[in-house]
């Protein structure tokens, strides 16, 4: 029996009878519905939010801290139906979805931690007859907007850290995913989050994010998904001058340098790549390789494409389907397009007879930079690989698109290291390594890739504010 998803406003689930459906992107089968936010209870949610916050803001950080370090711990036990809806909602292989959790449970237990080290700073006054310092104070009502491809890690990320700086938060989690984020409330009632504090709201996209921009009550919007509605967001929350973070695409590019261990680069590749089937941000999305060892990487790609598995997510496999016949046709149009310009089929660029959203594991060469799939994020399992000679014409080209998420690379040479890392416009780099994700890495880029960092120790910051001090001692 198909069930159906309520939302969760002041510690209560409220159902509708308008609602959407969720499916599953192996087979397209409806597996629950989920209410849909009316006007009057996005307001409501919103209101609540403010009494909460004014009672939680005032909560001990070690009380907090304890109550999200309950949390974690009920994350971490519920480990196999969490990951099982993850794979169940967003089609990824049950192994990933599994990471994800403990991926995701690990910012619930930093975040508790860093709670407790959150503080100002006194300093050594030039006056002697004043005392100056600042403090710091959770800014106010939070709303969280988060994708579908990591329907817990986005979350956890945002939420937990808003919560440990004493914020209530209003979360809109992605339409395509709603089930893991709704099962995460659950469990955050059982941790003992007071009502009110956390908040899921889902349904109208476009409905929610005007009510949330345009409210003075709501302070702050984190948001993480593509840098189109990125651009809306942060023009939509001028009209009240909102505190906004945010985490938007990427165009990754993957470099092979003629020194590297090429068995090694071919398996960072493969992580950095094929990742939920190459629908992540900071998935690999050029593969630059030198002209010296390109052929034989070309030759280890193909031979390594041919291994890889494609099915559905519950299976022994390596790639999943893509999530919407949206995704898939954004994948099949950039193919076409690189096609009319002048690419080669190396290996796949086709639809897989996995199943109706699957699309094969493919290799383009002879690319050049006006072709989509060079310029754009693909968000698929498929990747342009480019020669090159020089460092210098490499840089240029790297640099050539208006994001800056991630970068990877992979040389012995450890003088060439430091030359690429400061050359490059990204904000976070795989130094012979296909993985950088980890609650340690200030997750975030540049350019147009978005504003702020999540995560590490200035996890708490982007949800307070500075309060200086300026005293003046009279006795």
């Amino acid at each position: 029996m198909v069930k159906n998803y309520g939302l969760l406003i002041d510690g209560k689930w409220v159902e509708n009878k308008k609602t959407l459906n969720v499916l599953n992107p192996f087979n397209q089968k409806k597996i629950a519905s989920v209410s849909i936010a009316s006007v009057a209870q996005i307001k409501n949610a919103i209101q609540n939010s403010q009494y909460a916050f004014k009672k939680w803001s005032r909560i001990s950080v070690k009380d907090r801290s304890q109550i999200l370090k309950n949390l974690f711990r009920i994350v971490k036990e519920n480990k196999k139906s969490l990951s099982e809806t993850i794979t169940m909602e967003s089609g990824k292989p049950i192994s990933e979805s599994m990471v994800e959790v403990d991926y995701g449970a690990s910012f619930i237990e930093w975040a508790a931690e860093q709670s407790l080290g959150s503080y100002g700073k006194i300093f050594e006054s030039p006056e002697l007859d004043k005392k100056m310092f600042y403090i710091k104070k959770p800014v106010g009502v939070v709303a969280a907007i988060t994708p579908w491809n990591f329907p817990l890690a986005m979350v956890t990320r945002k939420v937990a850290a808003a919560i440990a700086a004493g914020c209530s938060v209003i979360l809109k989690p992605s339409e395509l995913t709603p089930l893991t984020a709704l099962k995460f409330g659950e469990l955050s009632i059982e941790s003992g989050i007071p009502s009110g504090v956390f908040n899921i709201i889902n349904g109208d996209a476009q409905l929610i994010g005007k009510l949330l921009t345009e409210s003075s009550i709501v302070k702050k919007i984190t948001f993480t998904g593509s840098t189109k509605v990125g651009k809306l967001l942060m023009k939509n929350s001028s009209s009240t001058v909102k505190n906004i973070s945010l985490e938007l695409g990427g165009n990754a590019p993957f470099i092979v340098f003629d020194d590297a261990n090429l068995d090694e680069a071919l398996e960072g590749f493969i992580a950095a790549k094929f990742r939920n089937a190459g629908q992540t941000c900071i998935s690999a999305n050029r593969l630059f390789v030198n002209e010296k060892v390109f052929e034989k990487f070309q030759s280890m790609l193909v031979n390594r494409f041919k291994q890889l598995r494609v099915g559905n997510g519950f299976d022994d496999v390596d790639v999943g389907p893509l999530i919407s016949n949206e995704a898939l046709e954004k994948v099949e149009s950039h193919i076409k397009d690189a096609a009319k310009k002048g690419a080669k089929l190396v290996f796949g660029g086709k639809r897989s007879d996995a199943g109706e959203l699957f699309f094969e594991p493919t290799l383009v060469g002879n690319v050049n930079k006006q072709m989509q799939i060079f310029k754009k994020e693909n968000f698929g399992p498929i990747i342009p690989l480019v020669k090159f000679k020089s460092e210098k014409d490499l840089i240029e080209l790297v640099n050539d698109t208006e994001y800056g998420l991630a970068a990877y690379f992979y040389t012995k040479k450890t003088s060439r290291i430091w030359e690429i890392v400061e050359n490059l416009e990204y904000g976070m780099f795989g130094v012979n390594s296909g993985k950088i994700s980890t609650y340690l890495n200030p997750f975030g880029g540049l350019k147009e890739s978005g504003i702020g960092r999540e995560g590490s120790l200035q996890c708490l910051e982007p949800f307070l504010e500075t309060k200086f001090i300026s005293w003046r001692v009279n006795d």
